[in-house]
């Protein structure tokens, strides 16, 4: 039989956290949301955040940083939403798609969020750039003309892309 392990300072932190403010956290949500199940959903996606990194210590401002958190699990709520929307609305488009089984499905919309994922934080012409070239085939000149640039400027669009898909790659193996 195993010994139960005490509890992290960081779970105690988070477990303080969400004692002290948790409540609060969700009646910000709920204004912000008007949706009371989407507030307690964001809520518990913050703090299942907090567990899963960092927290400096003392918090001098621990709504602050709890709002902080809590807008970026919507950002990526919203953004999740967003892929998922225009999934369907490609599969509107694509009859022979619907053929798909809710498996193939599921593999695809994951396939997309992790695409997603992968060029988050690339500038727009960065992630256009890697688009057209991977998803419609496009050459480095005829980037350029679309997106109005130099022939060199889209070669370092495309080796920044790249690079953050490497490292993407590599961040998952870890």
């Amino acid at each position: 039989m195993s010994a139960i392990l005490p509890p992290s300072p960081l779970h105690q932190q988070v477990d303080s956290l969400y004692r002290d403010h948790g409540g609060w956290l969700t009646g910000w949500l709920r204004k912000r949301l008007a949706d009371r199940d989407k507030a307690a959903d964001i809520s518990h996606d913050t703090f299942v955040r907090l567990l899963t990194g960092t927290i400096a210590h003392p918090l001098r401002e621990p709504r602050h940083f709890l709002a902080t958190v809590a807008k970026r699990v919507m950002i990526d709520h919203l953004r999740r939403r967003s892929v998922e929307q225009a999934y369907l609305d490609a599969l509107a488009q694509e009859p022979e798609l619907l053929a798909c089984s809710p498996e193939q499905h599921m593999l695809m919309l994951e396939t997309l969020l992790q695409l997603d994922a992968m060029l988050d934080g690339l500038g727009y012409k960065v992630r256009q750039a890697f688009l057209l070239a991977q998803l419609e085939g496009l050459g480095y000149i005829e980037i350029a003309e679309y997106l109005g640039v130099s022939v060199s400027s889209v070669t370092k669009y495309m080796a920044k892309a790249t690079e953050q898909c490497l490292l993407f790659a590599l961040d998952a193996q870890a």
